[in-house]
């Protein structure tokens, strides 16, 4: 059994609203473009390729586009 909070990890307290920011960074991620769209788009053609060495690489390729840019995102605080 589980239970559901529906409350951040982390505070977040927004001094300077900025929203020609906020839609660049949103656009980014998701976006047709984006970084969770090109993820997607490698996790995806990993079920058609037939070597198995290839899939390897568009698994590990589609794993570290989304987490590593969405981790350099949090840690330089965009």
């Amino acid at each position: 059994m589980w239970s559901y909070d529906k409350r951040l990890q982390f505070p977040v307290k927004i001094k300077n609203p900025d929203p020609q920011a906020a839609k660049i960074v949103i656009s980014q991620l998701g976006g047709p473009d984006g970084e969770l769209g090109a993820s997607m788009r490698y996790l995806n053609q990993r079920y058609a390729m037939p070597y198995a060495a290839c899939k390897g690489i568009l698994t590990d390729v589609g794993i570290s586009v989304s987490l590593l840019h969405l981790l350099w995102l949090r840690v330089y605080n965009f």
